[in-house]
């Protein structure tokens, strides 16, 4: 099952702060070709804006132009990242974008 809304929000500090919640969940990174990374975190906002900070070391068609993401409980994460993974086809995804 893909993420619950699809489309992606502008990857920029601004729309980070307005749109992702300080909630636990599990988010996923794209550019305009593909996903590049998903992920969970305690804090999806706080992830969101540390991946900020490192996307810029990342080669130029592994910058990251979008974000999207769902609310759920800590104990559903793994799983549905996992779930997500499968569904978008990241199956051999261990890093961030900017460590690839």
């Amino acid at each position: 099952m893909p993420f619950e809304r699809p489309f992606p929000r502008p990857f920029t500090v601004s729309s980070i702060r307005e749109h992702a919640p300080a909630l636990p969940g599990v988010f996923g990174l794209s550019n305009s070709r593909e996903w590049l990374y998903i992920g969970e975190a305690e804090n999806i906002q706080a992830a969101l804006l540390e991946h900020m900070v490192s996307a810029g070391s990342a080669a130029p068609h592994q910058q990251p132009t979008g974000f999207v993401f769902e609310v759920c409980d800590r104990a559903r994460q793994a799983v549905r990242q996992a779930s997500l993974m499968h569904e978008y086809k990241l199956t051999g995804q261990s890093q961030r974008p900017s460590q690839r």
